[in-house]
C-alpha cells in the first residue's frame, strides 16, 4: 500500500483575511483532507472555517500536538498516513515546524518513510529577517530569552557579542504581555550603537515594523503590548 502524505499547512499570523497571505494552495489541500495535528483544537476549526466555509465541521479529525502531548501518542497521530491517506500538519501561527512543536511529527514522518510537502506561507521570523536591513547571509532565532533578569542580561550581552564578532543578526521573542518590558531591557543592556529591528503585528492591518540604534529607541517609544512581535538586533 502507498503511504500518504503529511502536508505542512501555513496559517496566518493574526485575525486577518487568509486570502491576503496564504496562496490559493492552500485551500486545495484543506478542502480535500479530513485529518489534522493542530495545536488548538478550538483555534484550528476556527482557522479551516475561513479558509473552506463549506466544509462540514463534524467531518473532521484533529489530534493535538502541544506541550501537554506525550511523546507516545505521536505515533497514532500519523497512522493515517501509514494507512495511505493525507494528512496535514497546522500551526495556530505561521509556518508548522519554525518555532513550533509540529517539528517533532515531521521527523517522525521522515523515520517512517512518509512524503513531507511544506506549502507556502509566511513566518514572522522570515518577514522580520527581511524588513529588518540586517544581515540575512548570516542569522539565528533563539525562542525565547531567560525570565531571569540576570540571565536574561548575560544572555542579551552574548548575543550582542555574537553579532559582533560574526557578523551574525540575532532573533528572538517574548511573551506579548512582557513585550514592553524586553525593549526596555534591551535599551538598558545593549550598547548604544547596536540596532534594533522591533518587527509587531506582521501582515496584519497594524504592523509596525522599524530598525533604529539603541540611543534613538530611548528616545522613541512604542506600545507593543500583548501584541506578537519579534525582536531582531545586530551589532556592527
Amino acid at each position: 500500500m502507498n503511504k500518504g502524505k503529511l502536508y505542512l499547512i501555513p496559517s496566518t499570523l493574526g485575525d486577518s483575511n487568509p486570502y491576503d497571505v496564504l496562496p490559493s494552495q492552500v485551500k486545495q489541500v484543506i478542502d480535500r483532507l479530513d485529518t489534522f495535528i493542530v495545536e488548538n483544537s478550538k483555534a484550528a476549526r476556527k482557522f479551516i472555517k475561513s479558509i473552506a466555509p463549506e466544509k462540514q465541521q463534524s467531518s473532521l479529525t484533529l489530534f493535538e500536538l502541544n506541550k501537554y502531548t506525550e511523546a507516545s501518542d505521536l505515533p497514532n497521530f500519523i497512522k493515517n498516513c501509514l494507512d495511505g491517506k493525507d494528512i496535514g500538519l497546522l500551526s495556530d501561527a505561521g509556518c508548522p515546524g519554525i518555532a513550533d512543536p509540529g517539528a517533532d511529527i515531521v521527523s517522525l514522518a521522515h523515520k517512517n518513510n512518509i512524503k513531507v510537502v511544506p506549502l507556502v506561507g509566511p513566518s514572522s521570523i522570515l518577514l522580520a529577517m527581511m524588513a529588518s536591513g540586517f544581515n540575512g547571509q548570516s542569522f539565528a532565532f533563539n525562542g525565547y530569552l531567560p525570565i531571569d533578569k540576570s540571565e536574561r542580561k548575560a544572555e542579551l550581552k552574548r548575543l550582542e557579542r555574537l553579532s559582533f564578532e560574526h557578523n551574525q543578526t540575532q532573533s528572538f521573542i517574548e511573551t506579548p504581555y512582557r513585550n514592553n518590558k524586553l525593549l526596555e531591557d534591551l535599551c538598558t543592556v545593549l550598547g548604544d550603537n547596536t540596532e534594533i529591528c522591533v518587527a509587531c503585528d506582521i501582515t496584519l492591518p497594524t504592523e509596525f515594523i522599524k530598525t533604529k540604534k539603541v540611543n534613538q529607541w530611548k528616545k522613541n517609544s512604542v506600545d507593543l503590548h500583548k501584541r506578537p512581535t519579534l525582536f531582531v538586533i545586530h551589532k556592527s
